[in-house]
């Protein structure tokens, strides 16, 4: 009756604005200077650990056992949600010294050096991680692009970056520096295979052999980036570079891996496989790695397959159901058909999480009553 395999690992999300569900479906770009950064600018330590719970909570119930989540503020509180959770996964901050940004989040680049190291001092551990992070290159300076980087080189972690993600962000760097947002990054000489672009989505040639050169890991969101560009990824996966999946968080779309696969899937063959008669140029194996074992590579651990020597990360699907059964090839109905609410169980670390779709780590019952109140009080 049920279907036991490696969980699901979203690679691009964003805590700090999993209460903008609804708010940015047919708005116009670019969100993150009209909608994101404003809602963000207002945040504190409770609604902050709200938002992480709600995350948690959804990501459990969804399949998805770890994360990399792209940064915000007030993180610590995230972290302990998330360590009580029993997920795995990465942390960041939201790392910019753009003095333009709103008063209630701006930083100098010494302070926004500061936030990372502190976090990563009290929070960085074997399930939980800290990252380093530079939020979007138009909005740090080089001082602060450097330090960074020397400061995750020091402590042996990842870099994370929103990179190639609209055109007019990539003329902003171009203008900047003469060169598109890989090769100005590549001209600091700090690039390695532990930075990870989020989006990687308008490449030029000379970028993706700089990807390659550095084994950078990257992450598509293709619900998110629908509206933006269509990535090379069947170039990409050729050259053998590391691509994950990412929900870019609950505002677009909400946090179900299952839903990007399918959308990714579609966006694929219309664009890369029709005009080229390729019928399958995105088989269910590549989308199921991209998913879960390349994910497991930018969290840095050996996970994303049953077998000896791997870690003990499993979802269980209930396949008792119509959409699922019968069927003549389980993995392409995974594919096809699972939602998250087919997700029926999850193991991390080998300690149970989630058993008959009952969350174990969490009060589910408590959280949704929050966000009962905080829609009726807020909507």
């Amino acid at each position: 009756g049920k279907c036991f395999m490696p969980g699901l690992i979203d690679c691009h999300t964003h805590t700090g604005q999993q209460l903008l569900k609804g708010l940015v479906l047919d708005a116009k770009p670019i969100i993150w200077t009209r909608i994101m950064l404003p809602f963000e600018s207002t945040l504190d330590p409770d609604k902050m650990k709200f938002m992480a719970e709600l995350s948690a909570l959804e990501m459990i119930k969804s399949g998805t056992l770890g994360f990399i989540d792209a940064g915000s503020y007030f993180m610590e509180e995230a972290c302990k949600v998330y360590e009580k959770s029993g997920l795995i996964g990465a942390v960041t901050a939201s790392t910019m010294d753009d003095p333009s940004l709103p008063e209630s989040v701006r930083t100098t680049t010494e302070e926004a050096v500061q936030v990372l190291d502190d976090l990563y001092d009290k929070y960085n551990g074997d399930r939980i991680k800290i990252y380093y992070s530079l939020r979007a290159l138009n909005n740090c300076s080089d001082e602060l692009i450097e330090k960074v980087f020397d400061h995750a080189k020091e402590r042996d972690t990842f870099v994370m970056s929103h990179m190639n993600e609209y055109q007019k962000e990539i003329d902003g760097i171009v203008e900047r520096s003469g060169k598109r947002p890989y090769e100005f990054l590549e001209s600091f000489g700090l690039l390695s295979e532990k930075f990870i672009g989020a989006h990687s989505l308008i490449l030029s040639e000379e970028e993706i052999e700089i990807i390659k050169k550095h084994n950078i890991k990257i992450c598509h969101c293709p619900f998110s980036n629908s509206g933006k560009a269509v990535p090379q990824t069947p170039e990409l996966l050729k050259e053998g570079i590391a691509i994950g999946f990412g929900s870019d968080g609950a505002a677009h779309g909400g946090l179900s891996l299952w839903n990007e696969m399918k959308i990714f899937r579609s966006i694929m063959n219309i664009y890369h496989g029709v005009p080229n008669n390729i019928y399958n140029v995105m088989p269910a194996e590549d989308l199921l790695k991209m998913a879960s074992y390349s994910g497991y590579s930018m969290l840095d651990e050996k996970g994303g397959k049953v077998e000896k020597g791997y870690k003990a990360d499993l979802i269980g699907i209930n396949l008792e159901t119509a959409a699922l059964m019968p069927t003549g090839n389980l993995l392409h109905t995974l594919i096809e058909s699972v939602n998250a609410c087919n997700v029926s169980d999850m193991i991390v670390r080998g300690k149970i999480v989630m058993k008959d779709r009952e969350v174990k780590t969490l009060n589910e019952e408590g959280i949704l009553a929050k966000a009962k109140k905080y829609m009726s009080e807020c909507y």
